[in-house]
């Protein structure tokens, strides 16, 4: 880690008003907290942009185990990407409904490629993909 260097900036007082709000509600101990945790959020959102960083995420899916081919063709998927899926998770929700959430980890456009063909798999009722980094050059 670098050395630390203060800086001041100019900024509206309402939008500081509503800043304080939501560092409060979210715990930061401070407002330089909060801004480098805005700050390194939008570097790792900028760097998996452009699709060759290598990433790690989570792709949540929610289906109904009941319909028909459905959890065999999510499994299929799945083991087509063997390499790149290196963890995964089943929740019974109730009699019908599953979660599943798997770790991926890979380049960033192939990261995004997997979760849209689970997402996209017919009877998936919800999907979703967080991506993140592999901590790597993280300040």
């Amino acid at each position: 880690m670098g050395e630390t260097v203060r800086f001041g900036m100019s900024i509206d007082d309402k939008l500081l008003e509503s800043f304080d709000r939501l560092i409060e509600q979210k715990g930061y101990i401070n407002r330089s907290e909060a801004i480098r945790d805005l700050i390194r959020g939008a570097l790792v959102e900028t760097r998996w942009e452009a699709g060759e960083e290598e990433t790690v995420g989570t792709v949540t899916l929610v289906y109904d185990h009941h319909v028909r081919d459905l959890a065999d063709k999510l499994t299929e998927q799945q083991h087509s990407h063997y390499d790149q899926i290196i963890s995964s998770l089943h929740v019974h929700l109730d009699a019908h409904n599953c979660l599943e959430v798997l770790v991926v980890r890979g380049k960033a456009r192939h990261v995004k490629k997997i979760a849209d063909e689970l997402i996209g798999v017919k009877g998936v009722k919800h999907g979703k993909l967080v991506m993140t980094t592999t901590g790597e050059e993280l300040f």
